[in-house]
């Protein structure tokens, strides 16, 4: 557990000791823990299928090809991606106890986890802004809600999440590492990893702190903003029946939203305030992480009513298709 290595810097005339390995301790005092991973394998399975699903559903149904619904299926790849992150290497360590990881498998799987779970943030950030300018600016909506633009949109989160968390990564390797290399986390999750280093680690939690501020903190309030000048914009409308249908547009995204953000806002507010046990952050850490990339298709799917009668029209067109090719052999 203390396999370590010194990296000697000349320019600085200092030592590192870096870990050739860390170990990812997190499950290991768990009871019962085997039925968690079974009930991992199943939540990754609905994860696979449902978003899959949903991708695959958007890209055959040309209505669905807008500028809103490339923001969804960003979501579901996004959700895809951070699933599989996290769970089958998690299964991996505890499930058939390959619990060592080398130091830059551990930095590559902790950008990962922390660059896919930043997109899914701001994606549904970028989903508000939408519901935002299709309210409150309906009239302009086409001319500033393009494909292009939300593909702009999607490819700025990717260079900005991709710097920003290969900084977060990199800093590590200025960490010494002296004592335990035991993370007590189910990956190589951040705050465990700085806190075991034995030199001073107080810009890795500054920028810690900031990258918590910026990307979960900042989004809920811009999102809770955007909802407001909503139900301002609702409230304007004389007929009932109006504000019903628009504010139907907005229950799937708000449904995602607080899937999302409650669980990490509840988790870090709580561990600020008192302290956590151990296997209980553990365990309500995990559940935020993989259970809103398995709701999120199930919730568009049966509270939009557009992929809903998008899904009935492939299933006809299926069934029309299936029936000719029949009809066709028969003939012959």
């Amino acid at each position: 557990m203390n396999n370590l290595t010194s990296l000697s810097t000349s320019s600085a005339n200092s030592t590192f000791v870096r870990p050739a390995t860390f170990f990812i301790k997190g499950f290991s005092n768990f009871p019962q823990a085997k039925y968690y991973y079974v009930f991992l394998c199943v939540v990754y399975a609905v994860t696979v299928f449902g978003n899959s699903f949903i991708m695959c559903v958007i890209f055959l149904a040309r209505r669905l090809h807008t500028a809103k619904y490339v923001a969804v299926f960003h979501l579901a790849f996004t959700d895809l991606c951070g699933s599989s992150a996290v769970i089958p290497k998690l299964l991996d360590m505890f499930l058939f106890e390959h619990q060592y990881i080398s130091y830059n498998e551990c930095l590559t799987n902790m950008f990962f986890v922390f660059h896919f779970m930043n997109l899914q943030s701001l994606t549904l950030l970028a989903l508000a802004f939408d519901r935002l300018i299709a309210i409150c600016y309906p009239l302009k909506y086409h001319a500033i809600i393009t494909k292009s633009t939300m593909s702009f949109i999607i490819v700025g989160m990717w260079i900005f999440s991709f710097a920003l968390f290969a900084v977060l990564a990199g800093l590590i390797n200025r960490l010494s590492f002296c004592r335990s290399t035991a993370v007590n986390s189910y990956f190589c999750d951040h705050g465990p990893v700085i806190s075991l280093s034995c030199n001073s680690n107080f810009i890795n939690y500054l920028l810690a702190y900031i990258s918590f501020g910026l990307l979960i903190c900042m989004p809920v309030l811009l999102v809770t903003i955007s909802y407001l000048c909503i139900a301002a914009a609702l409230l304007k409308l004389a007929h009932g029946a109006d504000r019903n249908k628009a504010m139907k547009t907005c229950t799937s995204h708000l449904a995602l939203v607080a899937i999302f953000y409650l669980p990490i806002l509840s988790v870090n507010v709580k561990s600020m305030s008192t302290s956590i046990d151990p296997d209980a952050r553990i365990i309500n850490t995990s559940l935020t992480q993989i259970i809103p990339p398995m709701l999120n298709p199930i919730i568009y799917t049966l509270k939009t009513e557009e992929v809903m009668q998008s899904i009935k029209d492939l299933y006809k067109r299926n069934r029309i298709n299936t029936s000719v090719v029949i009809n066709v052999k028969l003939n012959k």
